[in-house]
């Protein structure tokens, strides 16, 4: 008897201290849940600000100036005085010819020309013309002709300019690029010179976008390559013309801040335009709802579901208004909700983490 007593008061025990655990469970199972269902989001208040509404396109650039360069006469390279990717001042020495040959057709001329001029002499003398200076200039014209003397000038001045063309000059300041002259062999083309001091890009945008642009425009440019780094340009022409794809053919120029930009470069290019008096949000703060552009609104403590109607864009943000279909209307000191408000409903309670 005592020992049945013994096991219904265990039984009993343990019962209790199972009701008193489950009661406790379930009691931090429904704060956790509380805590999990409420929604955290982050707010700013709208004004009227300037927008930069831009137009994205991609584009390539273009050096300043680039030229092939390559001796005008034929010759084994004598010397070669710079190298690829050196930057070299207008005028500076890049190349030279062998110049034995040439300078012997000068000498030859020189001779040639001191024979001839005594040949001119004699037979001004023979027409009885002892004063060159009093000589009719038709006779002396003539004279020069039959003595050779006319002949002789022209090929010493054609064997100056031979031995002056055995040096390659710069004809601009810049950089060597594809230097393929090596001594002691013959090279149709030495090098190719580029001034990457300033660069043109040109890239096309679509027809509808044509009314946004305009010269003297400003453009920002980054390259693919390295797109922390962003140049500004301005747009210097604009084609007259559409494509049969639609596009229209822009060019703007910009320097090259750094030397980091190359001929070549496939780069970004985005075109803006400051529009004054515009509600302005980030990109994240507008979403799709049934085929309508929706943010949401705080008013007490609640999302409130708003339709806009999106007039612009860039990168980061749209410019916005009330939706014309709807005919919904925001106004300044309205709280937007921008974050948080892919999942959110009309009516939502929200609690605010940060607002701007």
């Amino acid at each position: 008897m005592k020992t049945k007593y013994l096991i219904a008061l265990f039984v009993l025990l343990a019962a209790c201290t199972r009701g008193k655990e489950e009661n406790r469970d379930g009691s931090g199972m429904e704060m956790h849940q509380q805590q999990m269902s409420e929604t955290y989001v982050d707010t700013m208040v709208l004004h009227q600000t300037e927008f930069n509404k831009q137009i994205v396109c991609n584009g390539r650039l273009r050096a300043k100036a680039k030229s092939e360069l390559n001796f005008n006469g034929q010759g084994i390279i004598a010397e070669v005085f710079v190298r690829e990717g050196q930057h070299i001042g207008k005028g500076k020495l890049i190349a030279t010819l062998d110049k034995q040959d040439r300078q012997r057709e000068l000498e030859k001329a020189k001779h040639e020309l001191q024979r001839a001029k005594v040949e001119l002499t004699d037979k001004l003398i023979g027409l009885g013309y002892n004063d060159m200076n009093a000589v009719p200039a038709d006779v002396m014209e003539r004279a020069e002709v039959m003595s050779g003397y006319y002949s002789a000038k022209f090929q010493l001045q054609s064997a100056k300019k031979a031995l002056e063309e055995c040096n390659l000059y710069a004809p601009f300041s810049g950089r060597i690029a594809d230097l393929e002259a090596k001594r002691f062999q013959k090279n149709d083309k030495v090098c190719t010179l580029v001034d990457d001091s300033g660069f043109e890009v040109e890239f096309r945008i679509l027809e509808a976008e044509l009314s946004g642009v305009r010269i003297g425009q400003s453009v920002k440019v980054t390259p693919f390559v390295q797109d922390s780094i962003q140049y500004e340009g301005r747009v210097t022409e604009i084609n007259p013309l559409v494509d049969d794809k639609g596009l229209v053919k822009i060019k703007a120029q910009l320097s090259n801040r750094g030397n980091t930009l190359l001929d070549g470069m496939n780069v970004r290019v985005i075109v803006e335009e400051k529009m004054q008096h515009m509600f302005v949000v980030p990109k994240d703060a507008v979403v799709e709802r049934d085929g309508y552009q929706v943010i949401f609104l705080l008013e007490e403590g609640r999302a409130v579901w708003t339709y806009v109607d999106v007039v612009h864009s860039n990168i980061s943000s749209f410019a916005i208004t009330g939706c014309q279909r709807k005919e919904t209307t925001i106004k300044e000191g309205d709280i937007v909700i921008t974050s948080g408000n892919l999942n959110l409903a009309d009516g939502t309670e929200v609690k605010i983490v940060s607002e701007r």
